[in-house]
Formats: C-alpha cells, structure tokens, sequence
C-alpha cells in the first residue's frame, strides 16, 4: 500500500495536489482528522478489492490543534503496519498566499472577528509545524501557476521507474527568488553568460549553440566538474540514510543559460549510478 499525506497552508496547493493523485488511481479524502490516520492506513490493508491500494489524504489546519501536534506519533504509528508513506507539505510566501486569498475571496478557515487574514496565515505555519517538520517532500509552489504545480507533483511523486531517494537537479534564476524547497544550492553567477551574446540570448541553456559556447569556457568545465565530483561523492550517502527526495538547485541570474546548462549535464552524468534523477528547469516557460 502506498499512503500520500498531502499538507500545508491554505491557498498553497493542496486541493490541486489531491486531484492529480485522484488523476493518477489514488483514493483521495479531504480534511482527514489526524487521529483517524492509523485506523485509515488498518482498513485500507485490510478491507481494499486491490492489491496495491493507493490512498492520498489532506490533513491541515482545519484539523483540533491537539491533533496536529500529535502527528509525529500517529505518522509513526501509521508506518508501524509497513505501508510505504510520503508526506508532502506545500507552502508559499505570505504575500503570495495573502494575494491569492484576496484574489479570490474565499475565507481563511482561521479567520474570525479577532483574528485578521494575515494573522491567520502566520498561525497557520505554526499550528502545522508539527507536520512540515516531517514532510518528505515539501514543494514552494510562489512561483508556480496552475499547471507547473501539476507538473511538479507529477514528476517527483509519480515518476520513480526506481525505488529509493528520488533526486531533482532543478535550474533556477536568482531573479525570481531561490528555491526555499533545496536541500543543496548552488551558485554559477561567475560563470560567462551567453545572456550577453546577441545572437545566443534568445536560446535557452537546451540550445545547441549555446551548449556549444559553454562548453568551450574553461571557468564553465571547471564549474561542472566541481560540483559534479561533490554530488558524486555525497548523494550516495543522502541515499544511505533513507531520505526518500533530495533537490540540488543550480542557480544563474535569469535562469535560462547557464543553470539550465549545468543541470542537464549534472542529470546526464549522474543517471546512470542513481538511477531515480530528474531534472527540471523552473524558469524556463
């Protein structure tokens, strides 16, 4: 069996993250109490008509405050009974979640008349503390529209042809904010920028000519090879320690030339040892 525990701030996701799961074959409830999750996990073993039953759950600030905090022991109890479960957490910053509030009126399950919008969203990081603490996978959805939140669920949850930590080297641009859902980041900034080239600023790092032009920069090999000797030696290890997602953010200024560049060749050159890689590009529309 295989459970999906989808959480985090009203206004980040959520909603759309169960009906790509229900998309996909799972059966989904909404607003789970969090007390009821092991008995959930029992029945679903015991009394599902399918051999490898697939069940996705929201469990978020509509829940008793005491419940929340005592997901850590009812996610343990859960797991207890050998079911293959994924927390995933979505969140987006507060002016991203206070506009998308006020853009489409709906009311905040924490507001009352002491208790404005944004006060409600900051309370509501803290009451769900318990769960974020422990999320797999959380995903930053500020900069995602509608269907690149899709996109994303679809490749880091449903797309593993292996078992085992599932990797995503993802290209980024500096300009629209660094990704807060990384685990490693780093920074290619320094490194020559076909930006400044007329005839290569239009292409994008997927480019042949600007693969080209990149590849002939000694500081660009150099970068390259760097990085690539420290995920070598190190996602091995991530990997032995159980850890079922890891992102490594490349970073450049806009996100379309060099990020781009150096993730698809880190994803080309890791593949064949790791097995679950996959490279995404956020800025590339």
């Amino acid at each position: 069996m295989r459970l999906i525990i989808v959480s985090g701030r009203s206004g980040s996701g959520k909603s759309t993250a169960l009906d790509v799961l229900e998309d996909h074959g799972f059966y989904c409830i909404d607003n789970l109490p969090a007390g009821l999750l092991p008995e959930l996990a029992e029945r679903a073993l015991l009394h599902t008509e399918l051999l490898e039953p697939q069940v996705a759950v929201s469990i978020d600030a509509r829940n008793l405050p005491s419940q929340l905090q005592r997901f850590p022991e009812l996610l343990t109890e859960a797991r207890s009974r050998h079911i293959k479960c994924d927390v995933l957490y979505l969140d987006a910053d507060h002016d991203t979640l206070l506009k998308r509030f006020s853009e489409t009126r709906r009311r905040h399950p924490l507001t009352n008349d002491n208790r404005s919008l944004a006060e409600a969203i900051r309370d509501e990081e803290v009451l769900l503390a318990p769960i974020a603490d422990l999320a797999d996978l959380k995903i930053d959805t500020t900069h995602l529209n509608l269907y690149q939140l899709r996109d994303t669920i679809k490749l880091r949850l449903l797309n593993q042809p292996e078992p085992g930590t599932a990797f995503l080297i993802e290209s980024f641009g500096f300009k629209r904010g660094m990704p807060v859902d990384a685990d490693l980041v780093f920074d290619v900034r320094c490194l020559p920028n076909p930006y400044w080239k007329p005839e290569l600023r239009d292409h994008s790092g997927l480019a042949p000519a600007v693969a080209e032009y990149l590849a002939g920069q000694p500081d660009v090999e150099e970068m390259y090879q760097d990085i690539l000797g420290y995920l070598s030696k190190w996602l091995p290890r991530f990997a032995a320690s159980n850890r079922a997602y890891v992102t490594i953010a490349i970073g450049c200024t806009g996100g379309h030339h060099r990020s781009v560049y150096i993730a698809e060749r880190l994803g080309a050159a890791l593949k064949p040892s790791l097995k679950n890689v996959q490279v995404r590009h956020r800025d590339l529309s």
